[in-house]
């Protein structure tokens, strides 16, 4: 089996959407099925540098990703998208899928232009679609209009959440999978034994709640003495942040983008992640990484993660408030025993619900029916003369 991964986004800035997309290609790899991820690519240089206003991420293109061209910034869902809308990428991507004879397509937010709807209008071969976002999304509501029909040639729908399926069934009814995004899952954790550290992991969006943590984060920092990990976000931009919020930078450390390898480092060393999201998330796969890690969560208690933050896993509290924020985080800190049973619960759960491998086998369950649909059975007529004895 040859599955073709199609992402309308660029593969040099990081995101959600990228990420699964990237350990959905790993997972299924492992399963013995061939994958090819088709996704925009921004390499350095001039025109970059005009369409984009932050920096790329690092290392070169895996062997099985195959661009599609440059991506533009849109604002999307209180964020930035970057998205392909070069028209010249309906062509590259007939021509791939000529060259590729994939059996079948997999498509990452298959409402957004250009290559998933490239897909949709082309294709051959049997067509899923996973859905990745919650929140009133515009966007969607102009991809109905000038191509909502489209949607209907998806043979599979899938939404990572029930938040995510709500939003996609309000702009394109249908029959949707329920099956959340996976985390990768360290063969060594530890819940205890862990650095006195408090981990942020996210954009610097205004929509992520790190201004909430840095208004909360003196009172923490004054009571524990832990320090603050703030992983993914513009080291510049955050230090923005903090000048025009007056803010105390003690005990803050901006680390930027890191590697995936980096970011497991730092998950297995923090005593807890914080997740401080005002709204608009239609999953929270940075919390099922901290699972992963055995590091128990504190994140806002908002649709996307109510239906993660279990009480075995963290804590949720109110969205936008520094002062039960603090509390939480204390609170936290201050029972070590607990800390760590809540860390212990949280790798279980990773494992019971949130393990690519088990991902992978659902996914691969739904292409196998795709691609080899149980014969149908013969009705016998009602009034069919039995066959005579010879």
């Amino acid at each position: 089996m040859k599955v073709g991964i199609i992402v309308p986004y660029s593969w040099s800035y990081h995101g959600g959407v990228i990420e699964h997309a990237e350990q959905q290609a790993r997972a299924l790899q492992e399963l013995g099925i061939k994958t090819r991820t088709i996704i925009g690519l921004d390499p350095p240089g001039l025109l970059t540098r005009l369409l984009h206003v932050r920096l790329g991420r690092d290392g070169g293109l895996p062997a099985d990703v195959i661009p599609i061209g440059h991506s533009v910034v849109i604002p999307s869902n209180g964020s930035l998208a970057n998205v392909i809308v070069n028209p010249a990428a309906f062509f590259r991507l007939r021509r791939i899928l000529a060259e590729e004879e994939f059996d079948l397509l997999h498509l990452h937010e298959p409402a957004m232009p250009i290559p998933c709807v490239a897909a949709l209008a082309t294709a051959e071969a049997p067509l899923v679609g996973t859905f990745h976002a919650s929140g009133a999304l515009p966007l969607l509501g102009l991809a109905k209009a000038l191509y909502g029909p489209l949607l209907n040639r998806l043979d599979a729908r899938i939404a990572v959440s029930n938040v995510a399926r709500e939003t996609a069934e309000r702009f394109f009814p249908g029959n949707y999978n329920i099956i959340p995004n996976g985390t990768p899952l360290p063969p060594r954790v530890n819940a205890g034994n862990r650095s006195n550290q408090v981990a942020f992991v996210g954009r610097h969006d205004r929509r992520k709640g790190l201004q909430v943590l840095l208004r909360a984060w003196p009172r923490i920092r004054s009571l524990t003495g832990a320090r603050l990990r703030v992983i993914g976000a513009d080291p510049a931009a955050v230090g923005k942040l903090q000048s025009q919020l007056a803010l105390s930078r003690d005990g803050i450390d901006l680390l930027g983008q890191i590697t995936d390898e980096a970011l497991t480092l730092e998950l297995l060393a923090a005593k807890v992640l914080v997740a401080p999201s005002l709204g608009n998330e239609s999953f929270g796969m940075v919390l099922t990484r901290a699972f992963g890690c055995a590091t128990p969560v504190i994140a806002s208690d908002i649709p996307g993660y109510r239906a993660i933050v279990s009480p075995e896993a963290g804590r949720l509290v109110a969205s936008g408030d520094a002062g039960p924020l603090a509390d939480a985080v204390i609170d936290m800190l201050a029972d070590e025993r607990r800390r760590a049973a809540c860390g212990a619960g949280a790798r279980e759960l990773a494992e019971r619900r949130y393990s690519w491998e088990q991902i992978a086998l659902r996914l691969a369950t739904i292409y196998k029916r795709l691609l080899c649909p149980a014969p149908q059975k013969q009705k016998t007529p009602e009034h069919e003369p039995e066959a005579s004895a010879v």
